[in-house]
C-alpha cells in the first residue's frame, strides 16, 4: 500500500547505520554516529516537508512540527523515538527479510545454523503466521529498538504531508539520542518541544500501551582490599573479591532478573571485576513501587556496613543514583492521553495490552519533566542481541495508530 511504500526501505537503511550508545563517553550524544545519523534524519525531515528541523547540540536531540491543517485549535502531539542502540554488537548489521512466515519453523540465523530463531525456544514467534519477519544474521543486533519507531514517526509523517485532507493538530517529532545508556532525556529541552503530550513509540509486540514502568538506581560497589604474600597473609590480607562475593551472597538470591516476572523488582549484578587488592561490581536496581526502591537502597548500605564492621577503615563503598521513577505517578492524572491511544488502537481492531513495562524509556523521564508520555508498541522482539527481530505488518499497525491518534485528537 501507498501508505506504507518507504516504511521497509526506511527501517533496512536506519538499521544498516551504526548508531551504538557508549556509556562510557562524556559527549552529548555518547557517539560521533549518532551525531551523524540525526543529520541524515534532519535532510529526511527537510526533504518530505517538515518545518522548524532543528538539531539542538546541547542535548542531541532532533525535533521538527508538521503544523496543524486545522481552522480550530487542539492539543499538540509529540511522537518520539531514540536513535541510539543497545550494548551489542551493531556493525555490519545485516538484516534479513523472512516472507510469509509460517509461525512454526526454525528461522537459521547465519549460514552455519549456529544461532536460530526457534518457537520452541522463542514462543512469542507463534504469534507471527503469515508475516513478513526482518531478522538478524546471527552476528549483530537489529536494531528495531528503537529504529523501528523512528520509520514508523517518519513514514506517518511523510504520508499525513501526502494527504492534507486527513486532518490534524500540530505533530511535533522528538528523535533523541542514549537512550540505551539511560542519559538521553536527561537535557530533553520541554520547554522547546511545544507539544501537550506527547508518545514515544518504543515499545514492543503489537497492542503495547505502556504508562507504568519500574523506579530504577544504579548501584557501583567500590572494594579495597589489601594483597599480601598468601603465605603470610593470616589477620593481614583482605581480599577484595572475596568480599564482593560476599556482598551478592547477601543479597536475595531470588530477587534476579531470571527469577522474576510480574510486578517483582530485583538486583541485577551487570560486571563484576578487580583482584585481590581492589574490585568494582556494577548492579542495576529496579522496583516499581518507590517506597521499594528505597528500600532496596537501604538493603545495599546496610550489607555494606555490616560488611565494613570488622575492619578499622570501611572496605566497600557504595554509590547509588536514582535514574528514573514510575511514570504512572504522572500518568494517573493524565489518563486521558493513555485513553486516546486506547481509543486509536481500538479503531484499529488492536486489543491494547497495557502490563506494567519491567524496564522504562525515555517516556518515565520526560513525564516528570511536565510532559506526559506514555510508551506505544514499536513492534521488536527479543530486543538488543542476535536474536532479535521484528513483524513488518506490526510495523505497519505502528504507522496506522500514529495517524489515528492524530485523527482522533483532531475531531
Amino acid at each position: 500500500m501507498e501508505k506504507y511504500e518507504n516504511l521497509l526501505p526506511r527501517f533496512l537503511d536506519y538499521v544498516k547505520t551504526e548508531t551504538r550508545s557508549d556509556e562510557n563517553s562524556t559527549t552529548v550524544p555518547s557517539t560521533a554516529t549518532q551525531v551523524a545519523f540525526q543529520k541524515q534524519l534532519a535532510a529526511e525531515l527537510n526533504g518530505i516537508g517538515l518545518t522548524k528541523v532543528t538539531y539542538d547540540e546541547t542535548n542531541g536531540y532532533l525535533t521538527a512540527l508538521l503544523p496543524s491543517n486545522l481552522t480550530k485549535k487542539v492539543p499538540a502531539i509529540g511522537f518520539l523515538s531514540h536513535i541510539d542502540t543497545a550494548d551489542f554488537n551493531a556493525d555490519n548489521v545485516q538484516p534479513q527479510i523472512v516472507q510469509n512466515y509460517d509461525g512454526k519453523s526454525v528461522i537459521k540465523l547465519d549460514d552455519a545454523g549456529e544461532f536460530v530463531l526457534d518457537p520452541a525456544e522463542f514462543p512469542n514467534m507463534k504469534h507471527y503466521a503469515g508475516h513478513t519477519l526482518i531478522t538478524t544474521n546471527g552476528q549483530t543486533l537489529l536494531g528495531a529498538d528503537d529504529k523501528s519507531g523512528v520509520a514508523e514517526i517518519m513514514t506517518a509523517m511523510s504520508y499525513l504531508i501526502a494527504h492534507p485532507e486527513v486532518k490534524h493538530g500540530d505533530l511535533w517529532i522528538g528523535f533523541g539520542p542514549d537512550e540505551e545508556i539511560g542519559t538521553g532525556a536527561d537535557k530533553f529541552n520541554v520547554k522547546a518541544f511545544p507539544a501537550d503530550f506527547a508518545y514515544t513509540v518504543d515499545g514492543g509486540p503489537l497492542g503495547q500501551l505502556e504508562y507504568e514502568t519500574f523506579s530504577a538506581a544504579s548501584l557501583d560497589v567500590e572494594i579495597q582490599g589489601k594483597n599480601v604474600h598468601p603465605g603470610t597473609a593470616k589477620g593481614i590480607m583482605v581480599n577484595a573479591l572475596q568480599l564482593g562475593i560476599d556482598f551478592q551472597n547477601a543479597l536475595p538470591a531470588a530477587e534476579v532478573p531470571e527469577k522474576t516476572d510480574g510486578r517483582q523488582g530485583f538486583f541485577h549484578l551487570l560486571s563484576f571485576n578487580g583482584t585481590v587488592d581492589a574490585a568494582k561490581m556494577s548492579y542495576i536496581i529496579r522496583d516499581f513501587d518507590r517506597d521499594g526502591l528505597e528500600q532496596r537502597k537501604q538493603l545495599a548500605r546496610e550489607i555494606a556496613a555490616k560488611l565494613n564492621q570488622p575492619y578499622a577503615e570501611p572496605r566497600i563503598k557504595v554509590t547509588l543514583n536514582d535514574q528514573y521513577y514510575n511514570m504512572v505517578e504522572v500518568m494517573k492524572d493524565h489518563m486521558d492521553v493513555v485513553k486516546l491511544a486506547e481509543e486509536a488502537m481500538k479503531a484499529l481492531q488492536i486489543t491494547p495490552d497495557e502490563e506494567p513495562v519491567r524496564g522504562g524509556t525515555d517516556g518515565s523521564k520526560i513525564s516528570f519533566m511536565g510532559l506526559p508520555t506514555p510508551n506505544l508498541f514499536a513492534g521488536g522482539e527479543n530486543m538488543h542481541g542476535r536474536y532479535e527481530f521484528v513483524s513488518l505488518q506490526v510495523m505497519e499497525q505502528a504507522v496506522d495508530v500514529i495517524l489515528k491518534i492524530s485523527e482522533l485528537n483532531a475531531q
